[in-house]
């Protein structure tokens, strides 16, 4: 029997914050591009300011086990996310962080301290950092096509925020490529 590569990946932060809207997009991205994967979430019983967090477990097969145990990729747009999920990293997670919200993000990982906030707030709405993240987070991975994630986005957000949605994957995506420049 053959094993299929296992990637991990967590959404965490803040309840509000749009972390299972960005973990169901990607999941819908990666059945697009024929991945499979497993998501599962949580979040405490607070309407808003709560910790919450969404996981993702891809594969090219079936993923044999649906919870994260190491997680590679780490979307975190609120201390408390990088908190809480401090137990699950390791030196070689991917961590992408909200520069504003992340003061300190976990120490024992490749951290990529962006300002998602700021430029969710040029593009007009606080409401769409969780989707720069995204837009970030395949720019620097490609898990996905960036066409499916676009795609995905159109699919799983209201029509009437699907092109500011679509913008903030772009943003991501320059956010990505101006630190691969740097």
């Amino acid at each position: 029997m053959a094993s299929t590569q296992r990637t991990e990946i967590r959404f965490a932060g803040s309840g509000g914050q749009g972390l299972i809207t960005g973990a169901r997009i990607l999941f819908k991205a990666l059945a697009l591009a024929g991945r499979q994967a497993a998501q599962s979430q949580s979040y405490e019983p607070t309407s808003r300011g709560g910790f919450c967090h969404s996981d993702l477990v891809v594969s090219d097969g079936e993923p044999d086990y649906p919870l994260v145990t190491g997680i590679d990729y780490l979307v975190v747009l609120d201390q408390v996310g990088a908190d809480r999920s401090a137990d699950v990293i390791g030196k070689e997670t991917l961590v992408v962080a909200d520069a504003r919200l992340v003061p300190n993000p976990p120490a024992e990982a490749n951290i990529r301290s962006l300002p998602l906030t700021d430029r969710a707030l040029a593009l007009g709405s606080h409401r769409v950092a969780n989707i720069i993240a995204l837009g970030a987070l395949v720019g620097f991975t490609g898990i996905c096509p960036k066409e499916a994630l676009e795609q995905a986005v159109r699919a799983e957000t209201p029509k009437k925020f699907a092109d500011l949605n679509v913008a903030a994957v772009e943003e991501g995506f320059r956010l990505a490529e101006e630190l691969a420049v740097a």
